[in-house]
Formats: C-alpha cells, structure tokens, sequence
C-alpha cells in the first residue's frame, strides 16, 4: 500500500489543476464577448465542475489525514500548463479562447493519466475517483474541442 502522504501529494497536485482549470474559465468569460451567452455559459459550466472536483478531491485528502492544497500549480508536480492558458486570452476571439481551452483540457487530461499511471498502491476508492474525473475531463476536452470546430467552421463560412 502505497504511502497516505505519496497519495496526498498526487490528490493536492490534482486539486491545483482544478483551481487552475477554474482561473482559467473565469478568464475566458471574462474574454468571449458578452452577447456570446453560449460560450459564456459552457465556461461557467467548466468552471463549476471543476468546483466540485476539487472539492471532492480536497474531502478526500482530508479523509486520508491530509492538508488540501490552496496553492497553484506553481507548486505542482504533475501539471503546470493550465498557466500557460491564464495568460494565452490576448484577444475576444471565441474560436482563440476555445483553442487555449482545448489545449488545457489536454494537459488536464495528461495530468489525470499520469496520477493513474503512478497509482500502484493507491487506494481503489482514490484510484476510482481519479478516474471519473479523468472520464468527466475528456468529455468536457471533447465538447470544447467540438465548440471550436463549430465556431471555426462558422468563421469560415463568413470568409464566403
């Protein structure tokens, strides 16, 4: 069995991702254009999931006898792309915003997979949760992935 504190570690580095995760859809709102109600609300959306995994994650670093983490992933091991993403929001395009979204998906996802591929020992109730907050991850990667495919289709068609 795997170290209460290794595990923690891993748990705490996940909780950042997700405050970074969070920041990061907090800026793109704040990036899209006000009467884009849709990409408005879908980063709202992001942003509230990321809530309750974090705290989900937290709860559970608590449960173990630990400390969660009220940092950033200045500190993290595992991932440090989501600020890369805080500062990529250099204009109100929407289809720009998507694309440093997706890319922030990509290393959340990326993230996940390595807290699971270091799971040996873990507990299987953390190795679970893990787990399905990687698969709500990726169906969130691919809702963003498929937004900006539409917002770029989209943009292309006015160039006619």
């Amino acid at each position: 069995m795997k170290d209460n504190k290794e595990v923690i570690e891993v748990l705490n580095d996940l909780i950042r991702i997700n405050r970074d995760r969070i920041a990061g859809y907090e800026k793109a709102v704040e990036n899209v254009e006000e009467g884009d109600a849709v990409l408005r609300t879908l980063f709202y959306q992001l942003s509230d999931e990321s809530q309750k995994m974090k705290q989900e994650l937290a709860d559970t670093v608590v449960s173990l006898g630990g400390e969660p983490a009220e940092d950033t992933t200045m500190s993290g091991k595992i991932y440090r792309a989501w600020m890369d993403i805080k500062d990529a929001f250099s204009t109100d395009d929407a289809k720009s915003a998507l694309e440093a979204c997706e890319y922030g998906e990509d290393a959340a996802q990326k993230a996940y997979a390595e807290a699971l591929d270091d799971s040996e020992g873990t507990p299987d109730n953390v190795i679970k949760l893990i787990r399905n907050q990687k698969a709500m991850l990726k169906l969130s990667h691919d809702l963003i992935r498929n937004k900006r495919d539409d917002y770029e289709a989209a943009a292309h068609r006015s160039h006619y």
